[in-house]
């Protein structure tokens, strides 16, 4: 006899299909193992990959999934972490989750909301940026500042029930709402909502803490900033740094913020990536007046507060600094941040053999091509400042190797 629990999973089970269910963990098992098949879990779970999606198709399906622990450690590149990284098989089911609902969140988002959204990168997030600068300056013809913003320890901060209300409330609401222009379906017609909303309660609402394998010695945790640990947060607060799924509900946290922003407080020029922000404006006390309403919505509305020693005013004459860029009038340069760290990185490329050496300048040019930092590019790797689009050869490799050890 089936108990009304029962009842219920079955009758919520019953839109989504096993079968479809199977052929969207498979290509969800694709993308999680990308660049990674050498790694050793990626090889231990390919060993039985069919047996081992069925066991997730069948926790999911009946409703009994629940995610296994995460090993915690710290990383020092590009700057000291705490990282929580999920279970292989936890993993796919994130980049299931992802492949069903980034669509529809992203139709919730601003234009200048530039995180982990294809297309909307850091790069893109400078050339915004610059874009609203010349509108608002009139070309530089006007005196314009830009106000940066800041979130204190914004991952370890977000309250996990307020932020399944919001991701819930969204999915719902957009079930109605036609895929596209032109489109007769609507995101209800072509997902599973009930479905959808059940697995975002399991992945919000699961405590990274409870039971994580810490990895790595204590003393490793010495240095970092006491609100950016998990183990410091309060209760029900703090998503996972590491997780794909805490990189998309992030945004669908501060998509609040976005809005109040573009619609209350009327900020024409305002980007955001991840939890730094700007506003560009010709009108300095204006700027200086939103600080207060903006802290207040973020304490009362997401539990959140303004970073005050981050919170900056920047004439654009005398430059703009956003995701490793420093933005000046007509051109455009690395940050002085990110200028460290590429010295650091060709540091560690000492006594690396040629092939590793190939990639990792041209990665590491590719970069640089995005700014006007043509002499840096000849201090570093012994070239003539040519490669604004081009690459390093491997001709030029071992020239540079064989300079380097000279």
């Amino acid at each position: 006899m089936r108990t009304p629990q029962m009842k219920r999973k079955d009758d919520m089970a019953m839109k989504l299909t096993r079968e479809q269910l199977m052929i969207d963990l498979y290509a969800a098992w694709h993308m999680a193992r990308r660049h990674k098949v050498t790694k050793h879990y990626v090889r231990v779970f390919d060993r039985h990959t069919d047996r081992n999606i069925e066991a997730i198709c069948n926790a999911l399906y009946t409703r009994d999934y629940h995610p296994e622990p995460s090993s915690c450690f710290i990383v020092d590149r590009p700057k000291k972490r705490e990282v929580f990284a999920a279970q292989f098989a936890d993993r796919v089911v994130h980049h299931y989750y992802y492949n069903q609902t980034h669509r529809i969140y992203e139709r919730t988002f601003i234009e200048d909301s530039y995180s982990c959204i294809q297309g909307r990168g850091t790069h893109y997030g400078i050339e915004r940026l610059k874009q609203h600068i010349k509108t608002e300056s009139n070309n530089y013809q006007k005196r314009c500042w830009v106000m940066s913003l800041d979130i204190r320890g914004y991952f370890m901060h977000i309250d996990r029930k307020t932020l399944l209300d919001i991701a819930v409330g969204t999915l719902r609401k957009m079930a109605s709402h036609k895929v596209g222009p032109g489109s007769t379906q609507t995101w209800g017609d072509l997902t599973d909502i009930d479905f959808l909303c059940w697995l975002t309660e399991q992945i919000v609402m699961i405590d990274p803490k409870t039971s994580c394998k810490v990895v790595g010695k204590p003393e490793e945790w010495e240095g970092l900033d006491y609100n950016k640990s998990l183990f410091h947060t309060p209760d029900g607060c703090g998503l996972p740094i590491g997780n794909l799924t805490s990189q998309l509900l992030s945004n669908v946290y501060l998509n609040e913020f976005d809005q109040y922003m573009k619609r209350v407080l009327k900020c024409k020029h305002y980007g955001r990536y991840v939890d730094d922000a700007y506003i560009v404006s010709c009108d300095k006390a204006w700027l200086l007046s939103l600080i207060e309403p903006i802290d207040q919505f973020l304490k009362e509305r997401l539990h959140l507060e303004i970073h005050r020693g981050k919170t900056h005013l920047h004439e654009v004459h005398h430059g703009a600094e956003f995701l490793g860029g420093y933005i000046l009038p007509g051109r455009t340069y690395m940050s002085h941040p990110a200028v460290r760290r590429l010295r650091q990185n060709v540091d560690n490329l000492k006594g690396c053999g040629p092939a590793k050496l190939y990639r990792s300048i041209n990665s590491m040019l590719g970069v640089m091509s995005h700014f006007d930092n043509y002499r840096l590019s000849r201090e570093l790797f012994c070239v003539e400042p040519f490669l604004k689009h081009g690459h390093f050869s491997e001709d030029m490799t071992h020239y540079y190797l064989n300079r380097k050890t000279q």
